[in-house]
Protein backbone atom coordinates (compact mmCIF):
# COMPACT_ATOMS: atom_id res chain seq x y z
CA UNK A 1 0.00 0.00 0.00
CA UNK A 2 0.99 3.64 -0.38
CA UNK A 3 1.55 5.05 3.11
CA UNK A 4 2.60 8.57 4.06
CA UNK A 5 3.99 9.50 7.47
CA UNK A 6 3.80 13.14 8.56
CA UNK A 7 6.69 13.83 10.91
CA UNK A 8 8.61 10.97 9.31
CA UNK A 9 12.01 12.33 10.30
CA UNK A 10 11.23 12.40 14.02
CA UNK A 11 11.88 9.99 16.88
CA UNK A 12 8.73 7.89 16.32
CA UNK A 13 8.36 8.64 12.62
CA UNK A 14 11.68 7.07 11.65
CA UNK A 15 11.08 3.58 13.07
CA UNK A 16 7.56 3.63 11.62
CA UNK A 17 8.97 4.37 8.16
CA UNK A 18 11.58 1.62 8.52
CA UNK A 19 8.98 -0.91 9.65
CA UNK A 20 6.57 -0.04 6.84
CA UNK A 21 9.38 -0.37 4.29
CA UNK A 22 10.34 -3.77 5.73
CA UNK A 23 6.72 -4.89 5.27
CA UNK A 24 6.93 -4.07 1.56
CA UNK A 25 4.86 -0.89 1.44
CA UNK A 26 5.49 2.18 -0.71
CA UNK A 27 6.37 4.74 1.95
CA UNK A 28 6.70 8.49 1.73
CA UNK A 29 7.17 11.08 4.43
CA UNK A 30 6.79 14.77 5.10
CA UNK A 31 9.76 16.53 6.70
CA UNK A 32 10.31 20.14 7.73
CA UNK A 33 13.62 20.52 5.91
CA UNK A 34 16.50 18.88 4.09
CA UNK A 35 17.91 17.21 7.22
CA UNK A 36 14.63 15.41 7.89
CA UNK A 37 14.29 14.55 4.21
CA UNK A 38 17.72 12.93 4.25
CA UNK A 39 16.69 10.78 7.21
CA UNK A 40 13.56 9.64 5.36
CA UNK A 41 15.63 8.68 2.33
CA UNK A 42 18.11 6.81 4.52
CA UNK A 43 15.22 4.84 6.04
CA UNK A 44 13.94 3.77 2.61
CA UNK A 45 11.14 6.29 2.13
CA UNK A 46 10.46 9.02 -0.42
CA UNK A 47 10.75 12.46 1.19
CA UNK A 48 8.57 15.51 0.62
CA UNK A 49 9.70 18.76 2.23
CA UNK A 50 6.77 20.85 3.43
CA UNK A 51 5.82 23.25 6.20
CA UNK A 52 2.69 21.63 7.61
CA UNK A 53 1.41 25.07 8.63
CA UNK A 54 1.23 26.03 4.93
CA UNK A 55 -1.70 24.21 3.26
CA UNK A 56 -0.41 24.69 -0.27
CA UNK A 57 2.89 22.96 0.54
CA UNK A 58 1.09 20.05 2.20
CA UNK A 59 -1.31 19.71 -0.72
CA UNK A 60 1.62 19.54 -3.13
CA UNK A 61 3.28 16.80 -1.07
CA UNK A 62 0.06 14.78 -0.89
CA UNK A 63 -0.53 15.10 -4.61
CA UNK A 64 2.95 13.71 -5.21
CA UNK A 65 2.61 10.83 -2.74
CA UNK A 66 -1.03 9.86 -3.47
CA UNK A 67 -1.25 7.89 -0.19
CA UNK A 68 -3.94 5.40 0.67
CA UNK A 69 -3.03 5.59 4.37
CA UNK A 70 -1.71 8.60 6.30
CA UNK A 71 -0.08 8.45 9.74
CA UNK A 72 0.17 11.78 11.58
CA UNK A 73 3.14 11.87 13.98
CA UNK A 74 3.60 15.64 14.10
CA UNK A 75 5.22 17.17 17.19
CA UNK A 76 7.50 20.08 18.06
CA UNK A 77 8.84 19.00 21.43
CA UNK A 78 12.09 20.41 22.86
CA UNK A 79 15.31 18.39 22.77
CA UNK A 80 16.02 19.19 26.42
CA UNK A 81 13.29 18.20 28.88
CA UNK A 82 12.54 20.66 31.67
CA UNK A 83 9.18 22.01 32.87
CA UNK A 84 10.19 25.44 31.58
CA UNK A 85 11.16 24.10 28.15
CA UNK A 86 7.85 22.24 27.91
CA UNK A 87 5.90 25.37 28.77
CA UNK A 88 7.84 27.42 26.24
CA UNK A 89 7.21 24.85 23.50
CA UNK A 90 3.51 24.31 24.24
CA UNK A 91 2.13 26.91 21.84
CA UNK A 92 4.32 25.72 18.96
CA UNK A 93 3.63 22.04 19.66
CA UNK A 94 -0.12 22.65 19.85
CA UNK A 95 -0.08 24.64 16.60
CA UNK A 96 1.78 21.88 14.78
CA UNK A 97 -0.54 19.19 16.14
CA UNK A 98 -3.82 21.05 15.67
CA UNK A 99 -3.32 23.33 12.66
CA UNK A 100 -0.61 21.32 10.92
CA UNK A 101 -2.43 18.06 11.57
CA UNK A 102 -5.66 19.48 10.13
CA UNK A 103 -3.79 20.61 7.01
CA UNK A 104 -2.36 17.12 6.61
CA UNK A 105 -5.73 15.45 7.10
CA UNK A 106 -7.54 17.78 4.69
CA UNK A 107 -4.87 17.32 2.03
CA UNK A 108 -4.87 13.56 2.56
CA UNK A 109 -8.60 13.34 1.98
CA UNK A 110 -8.35 15.56 -1.09
CA UNK A 111 -5.63 13.27 -2.47
CA UNK A 112 -7.82 10.20 -2.03
CA UNK A 113 -6.54 8.69 1.23
CA UNK A 114 -9.09 6.43 2.90
CA UNK A 115 -7.40 5.76 6.25
CA UNK A 116 -5.94 8.22 8.76
CA UNK A 117 -4.12 7.56 12.03
CA UNK A 118 -3.17 10.28 14.49
CA UNK A 119 -1.00 10.61 17.56
CA UNK A 120 -2.42 11.36 21.01
CA UNK A 121 -1.34 10.46 24.55
CA UNK A 122 -2.56 8.15 27.32
CA UNK A 123 -1.04 10.10 30.23
CA UNK A 124 -3.71 12.74 30.84
CA UNK A 125 -6.66 10.61 31.92
CA UNK A 126 -8.77 11.97 34.75
CA UNK A 127 -7.58 10.65 38.12
CA UNK A 128 -9.42 7.55 39.26
CA UNK A 129 -9.08 3.99 40.48
CA UNK A 130 -7.05 1.46 38.52
CA UNK A 131 -5.66 1.75 35.01
CA UNK A 132 -7.64 3.89 32.59
CA UNK A 133 -9.40 2.30 29.62
CA UNK A 134 -9.90 4.23 26.40
CA UNK A 135 -13.47 5.16 27.37
CA UNK A 136 -12.23 7.22 30.34
CA UNK A 137 -12.20 11.02 29.89
CA UNK A 138 -9.15 13.25 29.98
CA UNK A 139 -8.67 15.41 33.05
CA UNK A 140 -11.05 18.37 32.79
CA UNK A 141 -9.40 21.03 34.94
CA UNK A 142 -5.70 20.39 34.95
CA UNK A 143 -2.89 22.91 35.56
CA UNK A 144 -1.68 25.05 32.63
CA UNK A 145 0.72 22.68 30.83
CA UNK A 146 -1.55 19.68 31.29
CA UNK A 147 -4.64 21.65 30.23
CA UNK A 148 -2.89 22.96 27.12
CA UNK A 149 -1.84 19.49 26.03
CA UNK A 150 -5.29 18.05 26.75
CA UNK A 151 -6.92 20.78 24.65
CA UNK A 152 -4.63 20.03 21.71
CA UNK A 153 -5.08 16.26 21.96
CA UNK A 154 -8.86 16.66 22.20
CA UNK A 155 -8.96 18.76 19.04
CA UNK A 156 -6.85 16.20 17.20
CA UNK A 157 -9.06 13.35 18.39
CA UNK A 158 -12.30 15.17 17.55
CA UNK A 159 -11.03 15.81 14.03
CA UNK A 160 -10.17 12.16 13.44
CA UNK A 161 -13.42 10.98 15.00
CA UNK A 162 -15.27 13.23 12.55
CA UNK A 163 -13.76 11.77 9.36
CA UNK A 164 -16.26 11.54 6.48
CA UNK A 165 -18.06 8.36 5.54
CA UNK A 166 -15.93 6.05 3.44
CA UNK A 167 -12.77 6.70 5.46
CA UNK A 168 -11.53 5.10 8.67
CA UNK A 169 -9.55 6.70 11.46
CA UNK A 170 -7.72 5.45 14.53
CA UNK A 171 -6.43 7.52 17.44
CA UNK A 172 -3.17 6.22 18.92
CA UNK A 173 -2.78 7.20 22.57
CA UNK A 174 0.88 6.43 23.17
CA UNK A 175 2.58 6.13 26.53
CA UNK A 176 5.77 8.06 27.24
CA UNK A 177 8.36 6.97 24.70
CA UNK A 178 11.61 5.41 25.83
CA UNK A 179 14.52 3.89 23.96
CA UNK A 180 17.11 5.17 21.47
CA UNK A 181 16.52 8.72 20.32
CA UNK A 182 14.14 9.60 23.16
CA UNK A 183 14.54 11.54 26.39
CA UNK A 184 14.36 8.28 28.35
CA UNK A 185 17.48 6.42 27.29
CA UNK A 186 20.87 6.04 28.91
CA UNK A 187 22.44 8.49 26.47
CA UNK A 188 19.33 10.66 26.14
CA UNK A 189 18.45 13.87 27.94
CA UNK A 190 16.94 12.22 31.02
CA UNK A 191 19.88 9.83 31.25
CA UNK A 192 22.22 12.81 31.37
CA UNK A 193 20.04 14.46 34.01
CA UNK A 194 20.11 11.26 36.08
CA UNK A 195 23.91 11.19 36.09
CA UNK A 196 23.99 14.90 36.97
CA UNK A 197 21.76 14.28 40.00
CA UNK A 198 18.93 16.39 38.56
CA UNK A 199 16.08 13.87 38.89
CA UNK A 200 13.80 14.01 41.90
CA UNK A 201 10.64 12.64 43.49
CA UNK A 202 7.97 15.20 44.32
CA UNK A 203 5.70 14.53 47.26
CA UNK A 204 4.65 10.89 47.61
CA UNK A 205 5.31 10.22 43.91
CA UNK A 206 2.09 8.17 43.67
CA UNK A 207 1.21 9.34 40.15
CA UNK A 208 1.29 6.33 37.80
CA UNK A 209 3.25 6.64 34.55
CA UNK A 210 2.83 4.49 31.43
CA UNK A 211 5.70 4.01 28.96
CA UNK A 212 6.17 2.29 25.62
CA UNK A 213 9.40 1.40 23.84
CA UNK A 214 9.76 3.37 20.63
CA UNK A 215 10.21 0.23 18.50
CA UNK A 216 7.14 -1.43 20.02
CA UNK A 217 5.08 1.69 19.30
CA UNK A 218 6.38 1.79 15.74
CA UNK A 219 5.71 -1.90 15.12
CA UNK A 220 2.16 -1.60 16.42
CA UNK A 221 1.47 1.55 14.40
CA UNK A 222 2.84 0.22 11.13
CA UNK A 223 0.98 -3.07 11.41
CA UNK A 224 -2.37 -1.67 12.54
CA UNK A 225 -2.22 1.13 9.98
CA UNK A 226 -2.24 -1.21 7.01
CA UNK A 227 -3.52 -4.54 8.30
CA UNK A 228 -6.77 -3.42 9.91
CA UNK A 229 -9.65 -1.03 9.53
CA UNK A 230 -9.90 -0.54 13.29
CA UNK A 231 -11.41 2.72 14.46
CA UNK A 232 -11.81 4.60 17.71
CA UNK A 233 -9.07 4.95 20.29
CA UNK A 234 -6.36 2.58 21.47
CA UNK A 235 -3.82 2.95 24.28
CA UNK A 236 -0.39 2.01 22.92
CA UNK A 237 1.56 1.41 26.11
CA UNK A 238 3.45 -1.35 27.86
CA UNK A 239 2.21 -3.55 30.70
CA UNK A 240 4.42 -2.06 33.42
CA UNK A 241 2.85 1.21 34.64
CA UNK A 242 4.78 2.48 37.66
CA UNK A 243 4.40 5.18 40.33
CA UNK A 244 6.51 8.21 39.53
CA UNK A 245 8.80 7.56 42.51
CA UNK A 246 9.64 4.09 41.16
CA UNK A 247 10.11 5.43 37.63
CA UNK A 248 12.67 7.99 38.78
CA UNK A 249 14.57 5.58 41.01
CA UNK A 250 14.63 2.69 38.56
CA UNK A 251 15.51 4.84 35.56
CA UNK A 252 18.27 6.67 37.41
CA UNK A 253 19.84 3.37 38.45
CA UNK A 254 19.51 2.04 34.90
CA UNK A 255 21.21 5.15 33.48
CA UNK A 256 24.05 5.05 36.02
CA UNK A 257 22.72 8.03 37.93
CA UNK A 258 22.40 8.90 41.58
CA UNK A 259 19.45 8.27 43.87
CA UNK A 260 16.80 10.93 43.07
CA UNK A 261 16.28 13.53 45.76
CA UNK A 262 12.91 13.87 47.50
CA UNK A 263 11.09 17.19 47.53
CA UNK A 264 8.04 18.20 49.60
CA UNK A 265 5.04 19.87 48.00
CA UNK A 266 4.55 23.46 49.12
CA UNK A 267 2.38 26.38 48.06
CA UNK A 268 5.14 27.43 45.64
CA UNK A 269 5.44 24.00 43.97
CA UNK A 270 4.74 23.96 40.25
CA UNK A 271 1.15 22.77 39.74
CA UNK A 272 2.01 20.78 36.61
CA UNK A 273 4.78 19.03 38.52
CA UNK A 274 2.31 18.10 41.24
CA UNK A 275 -0.04 16.58 38.67
CA UNK A 276 2.68 14.50 37.05
CA UNK A 277 4.07 13.34 40.38
CA UNK A 278 0.92 12.65 42.35
CA UNK A 279 -2.19 12.58 40.13
CA UNK A 280 -1.21 11.01 36.82
CA UNK A 281 -3.13 7.81 36.08
CA UNK A 282 -1.69 4.79 34.35
CA UNK A 283 -3.32 3.45 31.19
CA UNK A 284 -4.54 -0.04 30.35
CA UNK A 285 -3.29 -1.68 27.15
CA UNK A 286 -6.00 -4.35 27.22
CA UNK A 287 -7.54 -3.38 23.87
CA UNK A 288 -4.16 -3.34 22.14
CA UNK A 289 -3.29 -6.77 23.54
CA UNK A 290 -6.64 -8.51 23.08
CA UNK A 291 -7.75 -7.08 19.72
CA UNK A 292 -4.41 -6.57 18.00
CA UNK A 293 -2.10 -9.06 19.69
CA UNK A 294 0.17 -6.30 21.02
CA UNK A 295 2.99 -7.80 23.06
CA UNK A 296 5.21 -4.97 24.32
CA UNK A 297 8.56 -5.71 25.91
CA UNK A 298 9.00 -5.39 29.65
CA UNK A 299 10.13 -1.96 30.76
CA UNK A 300 13.88 -2.31 30.52
CA UNK A 301 14.65 -0.46 33.75
CA UNK A 302 13.00 -3.18 35.81
CA UNK A 303 15.24 -5.83 37.24
CA UNK A 304 14.62 -9.40 35.93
Amino acid sequence: MRVLVAGAGGAIGRPIVRRLVSLGHEVSGIARGDEGAARISADGGTPFVADVLKPDEVEKAMAGARPEVVIDQLTALPRHYTPQAMRESLARTSEVRVVGGANVQDAALAAGATRFLGQSGCYFYAPGEGLAEESEPFVSSGPPLVAGNVEAFQQVEDRITGLPQGTTGLILRYGFYYGPGTWYSSDGDMGQQARAGQLGVLGDGDGVWSFVHLEDAAEFTARVAVESQATGVVNVTDSDPLPMRDVMRAFSAFAGGVEPAEYPITEETDADGVFYATKMRGASNRRAREEFGFSPRRLEWLRP
